[in-house]
């Protein structure tokens, strides 16, 4: 497996990988890879010939407040992951390396970005599709893939390939839980022991609000209020949303019928969370 460092060097590995006809798959990460990552870069090696997996904490979707520099990185253990499920490269660039310092060109989308996630993080997918638009244009991938934790980002991201006639196929992947329900996360490493216990209330909502629409429950509001107080029963639990969206459009729905996103942000102490579930 290939680390490597710049732009040149990953457009030079993958056009003679083209003249090979070799098929190129990508994975963008910020790093600090889990099972969750794990499962997304084993899709991408079962479906393409070669995979990248882009590793870069992208500064420009973290707002000012925000935990940039306290977002945990291993790079060696990173590395050691993706060589040992078969990925042909890692791209870690400096930020330098992607942003000159008169950077001035952003990818920003209207609607879907304006609720959900987007309301507490305002810029924060200006930065996403920005990145992702340039590790695309970066790698020229045949097909991306991206986790269905991130659910609002990944309709986005399918939004912004359409919108923009990007040639790439976008694969959604299923979300990969701890033993115990709590959804993977490189930010479950902020929680102490005491904090690690609560979060499990997001995923008890989650599978609350599941079986409810399972069990024939159509009204939007009485899942969210079910949900809410399940999460408002665990005392270390404050909520930043919870919401059922349009799968597509991300806008709020009275009625639960597919697609359909039950979304949440929810504090445990100073971490921000989030779960979800997609009815289809």
């Amino acid at each position: 497996m290939e680390k490597v460092y710049t732009v040149n060097e990953v457009r030079e590995q993958v056009k003679a990988w083209r003249r090979e006809g070799l098929t190129v798959g990508l994975v963008p990460t910020m790093g600090y890879l889990h099972e969750g990552h794990a499962s997304l870069i084993k899709k991408a090696v079962e479906q393409n010939d070669k995979v990248v997996v882009s590793v870069f904490l992208n500064p420009t979707q973290f707002g000012p407040t925000e935990d940039l520099e306290a977002y945990p990185r291993d790079f060696e253990a990173d590395c050691k992951l993706c060589e040992s499920i078969g990925a042909a490269m890692v791209f870690h660039p400096e930020p330098s390396e992607m942003y000159a310092p008169d950077f001035c060109t952003w990818v920003d989308m209207d609607v879907l970005s304006k609720t959900l996630c987007g309301k507490s993080r305002p810029i924060h997918f200006r930065g996403v599709c920005t990145v992702v638009s340039k590790l695309f244009n970066i790698v020229t991938p045949d097909r991306a893939y991206f986790g269905q934790k991130d659910a609002q980002q990944l309709a986005i991201i399918r939004r912004m390939v359409r919108d923009l006639n990007m040639d790439i196929e976008i694969v959604g992947c299923p979300i990969v839980r701890e033993e115990d329900g709590l959804a993977k996360s490189s930010r479950n490493t902020y929680l102490n022991e005491e904090e690690r216990k609560a979060a499990l209330i997001l995923s008890k909502a989650v599978f609350l609000g599941k079986k409810m629409v399972e069990d024939g429950e159509a009204s939007a509001a009485a899942v969210k209020e079910a949900m809410i107080k399940k999460i408002e029963s665990e005392p270390m639990a404050k909520i930043d949303y919870v919401e059922a969206v349009d799968g597509l459009s991300m806008q709020p729905v009275e009625e639960i019928k597919a697609p359909v996103l039950v979304a949440m942000a929810v504090y445990i102490g100073k971490t921000r969370l989030i779960d979800n579930f997609i009815v289809e």
